[in-house]
């Protein structure tokens, strides 16, 4: 069972989407049974942030002065899912979830639930850096976003 323990910065997310930890906790139930690790306790933090955060936590991680939509810090890279363990952090802008502002509520979460999902791969280790592994991650995306989707409606 994953456990995803939500804050939230500023009062713009609590505009956009109602019951936050409620609504993710929610998500990861409908994620393929491969990904629900349903014996064991896994724990998660996502971070809901603005531009202006990411971009200092951008810089002080990974030396990049710049914002970005999400960032992701696996807690241990080489740790594989054992009984309970804590995957790591998710951090994501409101600024690049909420373009353009007059989103439609399906689409802001349809978009949050991708960047989601995208994220959390990476807490598994996922990456893109090269062409092979951007290909493996992006088909995990797909299937996960797919087994996803009714619950967004």
């Amino acid at each position: 069972m994953i456990k995803v323990n939500v804050l939230s910065e500023g009062k713009t997310w609590s505009k956009k989407l109602k019951k936050k930890e409620y609504f993710f906790n929610n998500l990861c139930k409908f994620f393929p049974k491969k990904f629900q690790f349903k014996q064991k306790k896994i724990y998660l933090t996502l971070l809901l942030s603005n531009n202006e955060n990411i971009k200092k936590l951008n810089k002080k991680f990974r030396n990049k002065n710049k914002h970005t939509d999400i960032l992701s810090f696996p807690f241990n890279q080489k740790s594989k899912v054992s009984k309970e363990i804590y995957l790591g952090d998710i951090i994501i802008s409101i600024n690049y979830m909420n373009k353009p502002k007059n989103l439609s509520t399906y689409d802001f979460k349809e978009r949050v639930v991708k960047i989601f999902i995208h994220g959390f791969l990476h807490l598994l280790n996922f990456d893109h850096i090269k062409e092979k592994d951007y290909t493996k991650m992006f088909k995990e995306e797909q299937k996960i976003f797919k087994s996803v989707q009714k619950f967004i409606n």
